[in-house]
């Protein structure tokens, strides 16, 4: 895989860049995909439609170029063998400055990018198609990305300072504080065009500090507990259990190679 930081007129909303060449046997049927609290963009250029698990109808297509909404739990997709890709993991304020819609719109979803870009989309897959090898398909991705930015779009103020503070373990009440903004219309703003409540953001972000203790074979569940945040080893196997549906002692047996994507082998 070959992963690069973006363009610079892009950093604002693109946090980095990737393309794979695909064609490995997955090691796993499925895998769980953990929330991040951020969207990303992909082209899949080769093999089948992304596919995604409906509980009681098994694995569903969706499309080939996807954007992943921000998700409040974790989803599971199926690893198909695969050809050549390209994406985006996107920041807090991508929705708007790339497809013109609040995040909101687009969270808890997979959205064909079709849907969004129309004949363009299928465009810039002929393009991506075309590309002769990988750094060439990132540029050509750069590309288009670029055309399609509406610069003056941009995070309010309040919610790029919410989204910061939120990340180093401050209290959504003292972000609204900071804000200036009652805490009914900051949690507006802020789940318009960001993608989630931000009590639900910063629970993500809690458990996503508890992952990478989690990953650390030297830390009790006690110490990765205190370490992130949360009250209690309790208040940690809930949280874990309600965003990722795994335990945390479940996540390390797992030991997935990226912290975001546990194995699945069986439903």
């Amino acid at each position: 895989m070959l992963v690069r930081a973006p363009h610079p007129r892009l950093a604002h909303v693109v946090r980095r860049l990737w393309t794979a060449e695909g064609g490995a046997a997955p090691e796993a049927p499925a895998e769980r995909v953990l929330p991040t609290g951020e969207m990303h963009l992909v082209f899949r250029l080769g093999g089948p439609p992304l596919r995604l698990w409906r509980p009681g109808a098994g694995f569903e297509p969706v499309a080939r170029a996807v954007v992943g909404g921000v998700r409040k739990t974790a989803y599971i997709r199926a690893l198909d063998p695969a050809g050549p890709s390209v994406g985006a993991q996107l920041r807090p304020g991508a929705a708007a400055a790339l497809f013109g819609l609040t995040a909101a719109a687009l969270a808890d979803a997979h959205t064909p990018v079709g849907d969004l870009w129309g004949a363009f989309a299928e465009e810039a897959h002929q393009r991506l198609c075309e590309a002769p090898e990988p750094e060439a398909r990132l540029r050509v991705f750069e590309a288009l990305l670029l055309s399609r930015l509406e610069p003056e779009r941009r995070l309010h103020p309040a919610v790029a300072h919410g989204v910061a503070a939120l990340r180093r373990g401050a209290s959504v009440a003292e972000v609204v504080a900071a804000s200036g903004f009652s805490h009914r219309h900051f949690g507006q703003l802020f789940q318009a065009q960001v993608g989630a409540p931000p009590k639900v953001w910063a629970r993500v972000q809690r458990m996503q500090s508890a992952l990478r203790f989690a990953r650390d074979p030297g830390q009790t569940l006690v110490d990765i507990a205190a370490h992130a945040g949360y009250a209690d080893q309790a208040h940690l196997t809930r949280e874990l259990r309600a965003l990722t549906g795994l335990s945390p002692g479940a996540y390390r047996r797992a030991a997935p190679r990226s912290p975001h994507h546990v194995p699945v082998f069986e439903l």
